[in-house]
């Protein structure tokens, strides 16, 4: 058997928490998955509040203990562990959204050692339309502050520069130039270029138009929306 570990690093409102979502309910289908909500930090936008919709599409969600509870400092239960070592062909982390998430990643270090490398995705995302991300040098600053508290190797960029329902192309050729120039500077690839459909295509289109090189795109990911909602939608369906 072949396992795949997926780890979404990045700043609040990176997207990172959506990211997860899409890659373990698309992988649910195929195979035996298993998403790690280690996002300890943040307690209203993470993978344990769409527990339900994960456990009905057959993807096991392991999350804090008190995740959705009023538990100021929620801990990390045992059976992470058994991520490393169990029948799951896909395991997907979603780590909480600063230098601390990043601490309770590096607990795990010595399974991810183990890990061969063609089969860990350590990915950095970066949305230029949040703060403390929203230039080249902040990016930088956050991604070697976690990849020093996790102690793991970032081994490809993600642009998902968006501004939620409101995402168009040029925010996605702005995150381009963005994660050119922090993989310029760090020597990092970038794995994905992440949106939904039709923006994505969209970007794409103008990207050939313009011949930007696509070294700095990556494999596109097109995205469903689990974690956003536009207003009419919360009003008919709640967060």
């Amino acid at each position: 058997m072949t396992k795949k570990i997926y780890v979404f690093i990045g700043n609040y409102g990176s997207g990172k928490t959506e990211l997860s979502l899409n890659i373990a309910m698309q992988s649910a289908g195929v195979c035996k998955t298993v998403l790690v909500d280690l996002d300890i930090i943040n307690p209203y936008f993470r993978s344990s509040e769409r527990r339900d919709m994960l456990e009905g599409m057959g993807v096991k969600l392991i999350s804090p203990n008190f995740a959705m509870t009023n538990v100021d400092v929620p801990s990390l239960p045992p059976e992470v562990h058994s991520v490393f070592t169990g029948a799951y062909e896909t395991v997907v982390f979603d780590v909480g959204g600063d230098a601390a998430g990043a601490v309770a990643l590096g607990q795990y270090k010595r399974y991810f050692d183990n890990v061969p490398k063609t089969n860990l995705e350590v990915l950095f995302v970066i949305n230029p339309r949040r703060p403390l991300s929203e230039t080249p040098e902040m990016a930088l600053d956050l991604l070697e502050n976690i990849k020093s508290k996790s102690r793991l190797d970032i081994t490809g960029l993600v642009n998902n520069s968006n501004l939620s329902m409101e995402t168009s192309a040029d925010d996605l050729l702005d995150g381009f130039e963005m994660v050119k120039s922090v993989s310029n500077k760090t020597m990092i690839p970038v794995s994905y270029t992440a949106g939904r459909q039709d923006v994505l295509n969209e970007f794409l289109k103008i990207a050939e138009e313009k011949g930007l090189d696509r070294n700095y795109i990556g494999k596109p990911f097109p995205i469903r929306t689990y974690m956003h909602r536009d207003w009419d939608s919360f009003l008919a369906h709640g967060i």
